[in-house]
């Protein structure tokens, strides 16, 4: 497996791709759920809040948005660059999620917004968002769907591994390999976070043409790093015939996309 590979695999991104993926993606993508996460956890005024892997941040200003006090832990320095000068009262700091240095019980709230899916050892990130929350509180997490039954990805991937390769199909995969409710409960009973409560929630993707969903697929997340110039151009002329049907009249794209949320209580016995 190359670096690029690599880094793919654990939703590694370059400062350049984390700006586009603020500018772009969060937008497109991204936004909608942080809201969504921060009411399914319950996070109110006056809360102690952790968010891991926040990336640029969503997650987090979503629970500042609410009165929380907002502690946001990413392994990407990339990340916390665009992240740090959008939220100054957040406290950002660069963090393993599978040993994150904080206090046992030292939040009312632990979130994490599409991340999980790309820890080592998940089962491990989630015993240590367990320990740092306060028993009665809640550790919410949201991964993808999976990518055959998410619109736009079904499609997508396929293309990308005609393209750029087996290796670039399995990198925009990457994000989608959580999506399966019974491993979720398995992964959240392993770290002793028992009966999650989990629901699927779905919002929209929308970009104002094909080429801006390519060039912020490719720029702005795991693929950013493998994919050339030349790769691109290819992309760009295949893309019509297998993508045609998400196109709008205004030459816009847009297609419903799906997220599992998996909400648990942390007990005294974590």
């Amino acid at each position: 497996m190359t670096v690029q590979e690599k880094d793919a695999a654990a939703g590694q991104v370059s400062r350049g791709a984390a700006e586009i993926y603020e500018d772009v993606f969060v937008p497109a993508l991204f936004g909608q759920f942080g809201p969504m996460l921060a009411e399914a956890a319950g996070i109110r005024a006056g809360m102690q809040v952790l968010d891991v892997a926040t990336g640029t941040g969503v997650a987090a200003r979503a629970a500042a948005a609410r009165g929380a006090a907002v502690t946001a832990t990413d392994i990407n320095e990339g990340m916390l660059a665009v992240a740090r000068p959008l939220a100054p009262g957040v406290a950002f700091r660069r963090a393993d999620a599978e040993a994150l240095p904080f206090p046992d019980e030292a939040f009312d709230a632990v979130t994490c917004q599409f991340g999980l899916m790309f820890f080592g050892d998940r089962a491990a990130a989630l015993r240590e968002m367990a320990r740092v929350t306060r028993p009665g509180g809640h550790v919410a997490v949201a991964v993808f769907d999976s990518w055959p039954k998410s619109p736009g990805y079904c499609d997508l991937i396929p293309l990308v591994g005609e393209i750029v390769g087996p290796a670039g199909a399995e990198a925009l995969k990457a994000p989608f390999c959580l999506g399966d409710r019974t491993r979720i409960a398995a992964l959240f009973a392993a770290a002793g976070l028992h009966d999650p409560q989990i629901t699927l929630r779905t919002g929209e993707v929308r970009h104002p043409s094909m080429a801006a969903w390519l060039d912020t697929e490719i720029g702005g997340w795991t693929l950013a790093e493998m994919v050339d110039d030349g790769m691109m151009d290819r992309l760009r002329s295949a893309a019509p015939e297998p993508l045609g049907h998400y196109l709008n009249a205004d030459g816009s794209v847009s297609f419903a996309t799906r997220a599992i949320f998996a909400v648990a209580r942390a007990r005294k016995d974590q």
